[in-house]
């Protein structure tokens, strides 16, 4: 049995999942993901992972308000995450940031709600779960300007290059690979992990999206995991066991997580 795996970021209140969910959470458990934080992208996904993660002990949850949905928020979004935030379980805020593939919002709609969250993850000393797509500097120059109030965090989903994969170490965050990294035209980003320092690695599914091999063209999730951290383990020369122990502490240590 696979032991040790900790998915850091999925969706499993996402309506893909609705048919079965007790199954793919179970498929989890069965093979060794000992922990996962299901991730909200507005207040009423939020409320779902909140509920989802009340229901399992291995379930933790990050509530926020994803760059996708910021023109959406409602004028006092804030007070709604604030109070979610003191719910157990919660472990972060997220997730966060900016998109500039999609602009499903405004770009500078997305800055303000962007930088009010991670002046609300400060005031409560929690973690950040940051989404960035083609918004690196962006993203990047947000960060540097709060960063003596930064509670640390993880730029999730990693898409960068190795050089800014170190710039926001430097600000104190973890980065994480998902389904991305396993893909054979991945050069870039396979460079950027191993830029990575192992303290500062984590692993994710992201799932229902971005499978990996040998997975892609299905539905992911977090079983899925497993194939990141063989990739991973394969890239770095490590040993499978030791790499899925390291992530799985890291994962322990950004969350204050105690298993």
């Amino acid at each position: 049995m696979i032991s040790g795996l900790f998915d850091s970021h999925c969706h499993l209140d996402d309506a893909k999942f609705d048919l079965d969910r007790p199954d793919v959470i179970g498929r989890m458990q069965h093979n060794g993901i000992v922990a996962c934080v299901t991730v909200g992208s507005d207040l009423v996904s939020s409320q779902r992972c909140l509920d989802i993660a009340g229901d399992h002990e291995d379930i933790y949850a990050a509530v926020g308000v994803h760059p996708h949905e910021a023109k959406e928020a409602p004028a006092d979004y804030l007070l709604d995450l604030e109070n979610m935030l003191n719910k157990p379980k919660v472990v972060a805020l997220g997730e966060i940031g900016l998109d500039y593939h999609y602009d499903f919002s405004p770009r500078e709609t997305q800055a303000v709600v962007f930088s009010e969250q991670l002046d609300l993850a400060y005031r409560h000393q929690l973690p950040v779960i940051v989404h960035v797509r083609e918004a690196h500097g962006d993203v990047l120059k947000i960060l540097r300007e709060r960063a003596p109030k930064l509670s640390g965090g993880i730029i999730h989903c990693f898409s960068g290059s190795a050089q800014s994969a170190r710039e926001y170490m430097a600000l104190g965050f973890y980065i994480s690979f998902a389904g991305s990294v396993t893909f054979k035209n991945a050069s870039k980003l396979k460079e950027a992990a191993l830029a990575v320092p192992f303290n500062r690695l984590l692993i994710e599914t992201d799932s229902p999206y971005l499978s990996p091999e040998p997975k892609r063209g299905k539905r992911n999730e977090p079983a899925n995991v497993k194939y990141i951290c063989e990739a991973l383990a394969l890239l770095r020369g490590t040993p499978y066991e030791q790499m899925a122990y390291m992530t799985a502490q890291n994962a322990r240590d950004v969350f204050a997580i105690q298993l």
